[in-house]
């Protein structure tokens, strides 16, 4: 039956629901940002690979360490040294190049004006190889991924390679010494170069001129690379 003016009037009235509250943007907003994580430093993200080479039993090297030997230095460095491998001194301590060879190093960049806590230092292997042995192919490439994994972190402007194997490694060269020090090479865009390390020189002190050359390049290729920057 169709329904009157007069009832459809007197209908009853369905209750109007709520309509939902709008979001708080600024509550959700500061609830996303509390949620996100905090950025991580280079030195917490340098301290966290460290404890992945602590653990490392990627080659042959690590049943007779006595400990790793990471790196150390400043985090934001614009110089990075890069050496072969860890000695007795730096097995005994946990850090690089402080025997008698490490003494020289911080000689040599006094002498072009470096503090060693305003550069970084680290060797190819991070762990010693048996009396001091050079490093092996296997053992190199098995400590490789740590050593470019902290170039990635610390991303420097310019980085020194001390000696042959260091420079090999990182430069994927089998070229000798004397020809890797004649120029300037490259890695990932960063200037490299290579020079004598300082255990070579404590054996054979007649490099020692020709390193003085090496050093006072970087230094100048240093200051260079810092005036283009400003």
């Amino acid at each position: 039956m169709r329904e009157t003016l007069t009832q459809i009037r007197n209908r009853p009235v369905a209750p109007v629901a709520a309509a939902p509250a709008a979001p708080n943007l600024f509550v959700a907003a500061t609830a996303a940002v509390q949620a996100a994580p905090a950025p991580v430093s280079k030195r917490q993200a340098l301290e966290s690979l460290a404890a992945e080479v602590a653990v490392c039993t990627a080659c042959k090297l690590h049943p007779t360490r006595t400990q790793t030997v990471f790196g150390s230095g400043n985090p934001d460095a614009r110089v990075l040294f890069i050496g072969e491998a860890p000695g007795r001194n730096e097995d005994e301590q946990g850090l690089p190049f402080v025997g008698r060879a490490g003494q020289l190093l911080t000689d040599i960049l006094r002498a072009i004006r470096f503090e060693r806590d305003e550069v970084y230092i680290c060797n190819i292997l991070k762990c010693r190889p048996p009396e001091n042995r050079d490093p092996e192919r296997d053992e190199a490439d098995a400590c490789e991924p740590f050593l470019r994994r902290q170039l990635a972190i610390i991303q420097p402007h310019l980085i020194c390679c001390l000696g042959r194997h260091a420079a090999m490694t990182l430069l994927d060269t089998r070229a000798s010494l004397r020809s890797l020090r004649e120029t300037v090479h490259f890695y990932q865009g960063i200037p490299v170069l290579a020079t004598f390390h300082p255990a070579a020189l404590l054996r054979n002190p007649h490099w020692k001129r020709d390193t003085w050359e090496d050093v006072r390049k970087l230094r100048a290729l240093h200051d260079a690379l810092l005036a283009d920057a400003s």
